[in-house]
C-alpha cells in the first residue's frame, strides 16, 4: 500500500490529465516499486499535433514528496521541442541547479515546476 502522500499526490495528478480539455492521454503509468516510491509515465497527445511527455521518478517522505528525477517535454506537431524541464546534472553554473528548462534556443535556469503549471503551460501554447 502506498504512502498516503503519495496516493493524494497520483489522484492529484489523475484529476488535472482526466479534466484536461482538447487532448487525450496516450500513456498513463504508474510503476509502484514500493510503498514509498514510484515511477510516474504520461503522454498526452494535443488535438493541435502536440506532445507532452511527463516522467517523474519520486519517492514519500513522511509528509514530503521528493523528486529524485523529473523530465517534462513538450514538442510540437512536428516534433520541434518547445519546452523540457528536467533536473539532469549538466548545467552546474546555473543558479538553480540542476533544475533547469530547455527551450529552442537554449537553456535558462528554472525551479521545478508542478506537474499542474506545465499541463497548463503546454494547454496555453496548443491554442
Amino acid at each position: 500500500m502506498l504512502l498516503d502522500n503519495l496516493s493524494k499526490y497520483l489522484n492529484k495528478v489523475e484529476g488535472a490529465v482526466r479534466n484536461l480539455q482538447g487532448a487525450y492521454v496516450e500513456r498513463y503509468e504508474e510503476e509502484i516499486l514500493t510503498a514509498d516510491r514510484l515511477n510516474l509515465r504520461i503522454r498526452i497527445r494535443f488535438q493541435t499535433g502536440h506532445m507532452l511527455e511527463i516522467n517523474e521518478s519520486i519517492i514519500g517522505e513522511k509528509s514530503q514528496i521528493i523528486h529524485l528525477g523529473y523530465r517534462y517535454h513538450f514538442q510540437d506537431a512536428k516534433n520541434n521541442m518547445v519546452f523540457r524541464y528536467d533536473n539532469t546534472p549538466h548545467f552546474p553554473e546555473l543558479e538553480t541547479y540542476p533544475h533547469h528548462k530547455h527551450l529552442s534556443d537554449g537553456v535558462i535556469p528554472f525551479d521545478q515546476p508542478s506537474i499542474i503549471e506545465v499541463i497548463e503551460e503546454a494547454k496555453s501554447l496548443t491554442g
